[in-house]
């Protein structure tokens, strides 16, 4: 097991179990090691059993198809930005939501964004995906202009303009963000 301890300012202890086998502990500054210690090896268990669930989920996943953002020249760039500037607008006259800036980004684990400015961003992965995922994560963000929350009425936004949302939130989940 690959652990890596960081202390910081936090007052709780935590733990982040990823895929590739490293666990994150993080830790409020003033724990001893031998507090940290402690703690590990009363949770090893749930670590394991968390590594494990980690690792199944990640091994039913594929990639996106999309190239690395480093290998995109710059009209390939613009052709993406240009792509989710026309849907989100598109989307936003449908749905009578203005947002501020698009933005688009190679977030390593998300798909999209929404600040509570109106500014949304989204991962430049999502071109390279069925449309109909890129249009869902478009409506799911623009839903967040109206309700900043995942509340009931959020969802009931989003499936006014994406009645099939659950599905393709369920096949986001089968796309691992690279």
């Amino acid at each position: 097991m690959n652990i890596q301890v960081i202390k910081s300012r936090r007052r709780t202890i935590g733990i982040e179990v990823h895929a590739d086998g490293k666990v994150i502990v993080r830790t409020p500054l003033r724990m001893s090691s031998a507090e940290i210690n402690r703690f590990i090896e009363e949770h090893d268990d749930w670590i394991r059993q968390k590594l494990d669930f980690v690792r199944q989920k990640s091994d039913n996943r594929h990639g996106t198809g999309a190239p690395g953002v480093e290998c995109l020249s710059k009209q390939e760039l613009d052709n993406i930005k240009d792509t989710f500037e026309k849907r989100v607008q598109f989307y936003c006259d449908i749905m009578n939501v203005s947002v501020g800036r698009i933005t688009i980004r190679n977030q390593k684990t998300r798909w999209g964004s929404c600040s509570s400015k109106g500014n949304v961003n989204f991962n430049y992965q999502l071109y390279y995906m069925p449309q109909e995922l890129m249009d869902y994560v478009i409506v799911h963000e623009l839903s967040h202009r109206r309700y900043m929350n995942h509340s009931a009425e959020f969802w009931a936004e989003v499936e006014k303009y994406c009645p099939e949302y659950r599905t393709y939130r369920k096949q986001l989940k089968e796309y691992e963000l690279t």
